[in-house]
């Protein structure tokens, strides 16, 4: 028998899909509805080892053991999982699968993007795996709705695009997030933060201060937040409001709320507003939104000012002083009649702590500036940088170099954290923790 690869550039790639493409529908003809709906992946493996092996014989189809090996094992990630992308969901070290069309997609590892040699069949093919993704948790995507938001199993979000606002055919992205969730040591060893900044964040956690995490898209603000809700005492009650969810939480007494979009009549779309609202009947002890990106802002604001410390959010930013530009937007966009004073005076009132979180050139993820919020000084918000992150300059092996430095100011929430029984050291404002290369 040929020991030729199967799979080559042009036609090879064609007759590849074109065999499990056979070998997939031969499978589903030799089984019955009743076979369908109890379908394990064992007992499937078998029988499409059986479908490979008369179709080898019969049609005297070149393929070694190695790809028939394969061929089972796309065919049961068709019938199974998301076929072509099995395998980069399998990957621990895959952050962000990036699907551009049928035959280009993209993957970040290490926050580098990389292109891979997955391709599917055709626009249809990927447009039947979001289908499955959307299907799974109740969502459509058509015509008339093109876009799409969903999540799956392990957590990944997912975000789906098809024509005809899409001009390559349907796309989708998928963030995932890892099945071990990042511990405080984890972020200490990828400096992310120093100790002394991990020490303030935690007291200032267990201290019921509210907290905005702001960032650019994909720059761990997540990852914080589900950090810092390691500090919050088990016997709170917190209520979690997300648009898709993706935070995980550790306390065990959670209330997990997910907006839902309207209906196929265009009614019935739950909004992160309308959860808000909701939310406050439910006795929170603390109220996290996982992004705060429209008039739900108003609502959130009212609660940190009314009975609701320690509440957390996030928010898309190039720094906390554009944190809170947007944040005030967010809550004109609930009640245009507030003047700008009075928005600005409730939001400095409701928020103490603005962590800035960034992804640099090299793909790490870093928190780059911790800042106090202080008071209003000529109708503008001030803000005190407790910590910063300094950068020099790039080294030869393409790492971001420079430091994270304690800027010396004392923070006036101290007198709070003491309050609280949190105690730390006052050396963490003055020390310094050089990247290491």
């Amino acid at each position: 028998m040929s020991t030729r690869p199967l799979v080559r550039p042009g036609s090879g790639a064609d007759r590849w899909f074109a065999i499990k493409t056979q070998i997939h529908t031969k499978l589903l003809s030799s089984l019955t509805p009743d076979q369908l709906k109890v379908l394990n992946k064992e007992g499937v493996r078998e029988q499409i080892g059986n479908v490979v092996e008369r179709m080898v014989k019969d049609e005297s189809i070149p393929m070694t053991v190695p790809e028939r090996e394969r061929v089972i094992e796309e065919v049961l990630d068709e019938v199974f999982g998301l076929g072509p992308l099995e395998p980069l969901l399998k990957d621990p070290t895959v952050s962000d699968i990036l699907v551009n069309g049928y035959d280009s997609v993209y993957v970040e590892r290490g926050g580098r993007l990389t292109e891979t040699n997955i391709r599917f069949k055709d626009h249809a093919h990927v447009r039947m795996i979001i289908d499955r993704i959307v299907s799974n948790i109740g969502r459509r995507i058509d015509d008339s709705s093109p876009i799409v938001d969903a999540r799956l199993d392990d957590g990944s979000r997912v975000c789906a695009v098809i024509p005809p606002l899409s001009l390559i055919g349907p796309i989708m992205s998928i963030r995932r997030f890892g099945k071990k969730l990042l511990t405080t040591d984890d972020l200490l060893r990828n400096e992310t933060m120093t100790s002394g900044m991990m020490d303030f964040l935690s007291g200032c956690s267990e201290a019921r201060l509210n907290i905005v995490i702001a960032g650019g898209s994909g720059s761990g603000k997540t990852t914080i937040l589900n950090t810092l809700s390691r500090f919050i005492p088990e016997e709170e009650r917190v209520i979690t409001i997300e648009d898709t969810a993706e935070l995980q939480l550790q306390q065990s007494h959670i209330v997990r709320l997910e907006t839902r979009p309207m209906n196929i009549e265009g009614a019935g779309a739950i909004t992160q507003r309308d959860l808000v609202i909701n939310a406050l009947r439910m006795r929170p002890d603390r109220i996290i939104i996982g992004e705060c990106r429209g008039a739900e802002a108003m609502d959130m604001m009212q609660a940190m000012n009314t009975g609701h410390d320690g509440s957390m959010t996030t928010c898309h930013a190039n720094s906390p002083r554009d944190a809170f530009s947007r944040l005030e937007t967010m809550v004109m966009m609930a009640s245009a009649n507030i003047p700008d004073r009075v928005i600005r005076q409730m939001l400095a009132s409701a928020v103490n702590i603005v962590i800035q979180c960034a992804r640099l050139n090299d793909g790490s993820r870093k928190i780059v500036s911790i800042a106090e919020v202080s008071d209003i000084e000529d109708e503008q918000v001030n803000l005190d940088e407790i910590f910063v992150l300094e950068r020099s300059g790039v080294s030869q092996r393409g790492r971001i170099t420079g430091k994270f430095r304690a800027t010396g100011f004392k923070p006036r929430c101290m007198t709070r954290l003491k309050a609280y029984g949190v105690h730390i050291s006052p050396s963490i404002f003055q020390e310094e923790m050089v990247l290491k290369d």
